[in-house]
């Protein structure tokens, strides 16, 4: 019995000295996390905008409470809005796909990026190839897009992935959110 609690005691501390260690380790490592993961967002940003010189987030009632919305940012150049990008989070085929839309002032997709996703390796996740969110660009965002198994008839008409409709569908809402916050809030600030 002594045995046993003994054993117990030196359990006890090592899982007591380990908790600690990895405690103090996260509270120093979560700002640097913050901040690269942080980076990595305005790098994001950029890339999809590219005219923009600084980003400033819009918040408030009407911008990020509406369904699929998570940020919002007003790219700015010489004081003037030049443009705004959108990020999403629609359900795919295995979870959520973070979409990112760049807008015009005049409602023109500049850039879609498609960030964090857990779709199928080489199925779902060619929607990330510029082959399929290529479809996007230079497009008004007040079409309403739909997604096509055939060839695309209509500019609104986006070709599915072939074997992966459920991804595409996916950033087709993102993109339709996007485009509906921007039609109904930011075309007019």
């Amino acid at each position: 019995m002594r045995e046993v609690i003994k054993l117990g005691l030196i359990l006890l501390v090592i899982t007591s000295v380990a908790a600690f260690v990895l405690g103090v380790t996260n509270e120093m490592t979560s700002s640097i996390i913050e901040e690269r993961l942080h980076r990595e967002n305005v790098e994001a940003i950029k890339s999809i905008l590219p005219i923009a010189e600084e980003f400033n987030p819009i918040e408030g009632e009407g911008i990020t409470d509406k369904e699929l919305i998570v940020e919002v940012y007003e790219g700015i150049k010489d004081d003037e809005v030049v443009g705004y990008t959108v990020k999403t989070n629609p359900n795919g085929y295995s979870g959520t796909v973070e979409v990112l839309v760049g807008f015009s002032v005049d409602g023109e997709i500049v850039g879609v990026k498609i960030g964090q996703h857990t779709e199928t390796p080489g199925l779902g996740s060619k929607i990330a190839d510029s082959a399929y969110i290529g479809q996007f660009f230079n497009k008004a965002v007040d079409l309403g897009f739909s997604t096509t198994k055939d060839v695309p008839a209509t500019d609104n008409d986006i070709q599915a992935i072939t074997g992966a409709t459920v991804s595409s569908d996916a950033v087709v809402d993102g993109i339709n959110a996007a485009g509906s916050l921007f039609e109904e809030v930011l075309r007019n600030r």
